[in-house]
């Protein structure tokens, strides 16, 4: 029996025809499944694209490399649940372009940072790690202190991430900037009532950075940081919702 497989590997033709058969059959098997469901993502409430002052906000955070350090993707496995929180749902990277996972964590996870520190200790912490955390490598941002959040063409991103299937709609797009001002700066109720009208009322409107009068760039890393992890309701949350309502009859 152990012979058997001996013309096949002196026969350099047939082992090639074996492994494409091989590799096919494979492949159909992982693939043709997906065209049985509408969708391979749970569906989970609360989850928004981000508002244009969060998503420069997350230009930063790539810009400067952020995900080389930090991973944005809790496993289901005890010692990160039991540490970082509720598993990441493919749901909540939906709208990321390009997703935050990451592949190391030389600090923490960050997928569910939102709202675990105050306004204060990130200014803090981006300024000078060492004095929050003192085993800490990471370097100073202190720079973003005083440079200006890009936002003059913060509503060209919004329509470019509609065309790759981001909600945005024309509305969001044509009061960007507008919006982004109105987050960061607490603006007057009416904007931010038309603010909460476009993406909902979990959206944290405040000083972010402290400093009135401009909006920085750590007002808008800030802002990201804090609705990382917040957007979805895990209270509702079925894994066996996408399940039950993508299963044929």
């Amino acid at each position: 029996m152990l012979n058997k497989h001996s013309k096949i590997e002196k026969n350099s033709i047939l082992m090639l025809v074996c492994v494409v058969i091989a590799i096919s059959v494979g492949g159909l098997i992982e693939i043709v499944p997906l065209f049985r469901v509408e969708t391979t993502i749970e569906p989970i409430k609360g989850i928004r694209p981000y508002t244009p002052l969060e998503l420069a906000g997350q230009d930063i955070y790539i810009r400067e490399g952020c995900y080389g350090c930090h991973s944005q993707q809790i496993r289901p496995l005890r010692d990160e649940v039991e540490r970082y929180g509720h598993y990441s749902l493919a749901a909540e990277s939906m709208y990321d372009h390009p997703f935050q996972w990451g592949s190391k964590r030389t600090g923490p996870d960050l997928a569910r940072v939102g709202g675990k520190y105050s306004d204060d200790w990130h200014v803090g912490h981006m300024i000078n790690p060492q004095e929050f955390v003192p085993e800490s490598i990471m370097p100073s941002y202190s720079a973003m202190e005083s440079r200006d959040a890009n936002l003059v063409d913060i509503g060209a991103h919004l329509a470019t991430l509609k065309l790759v299937g981001v909600p945005y709609t024309d509305s969001m797009i044509e009061n960007a900037y507008d919006d982004a001002m109105t987050q960061a700066q607490e603006g007057n109720s009416e904007s931010e009532s038309a603010l909460f009208e476009r993406y909902g009322k979990n959206i944290n409107i405040r000083n972010f950075d402290g400093k009135k009068g401009v909006v920085s760039e750590l007002d808008a890393i800030i802002a990201y940081l804090q609705v990382l992890g917040t957007m979805a309701n895990l209270k509702d949350y079925d894994p066996d919702i996408l399940i039950k309502e993508t299963s044929p009859e």
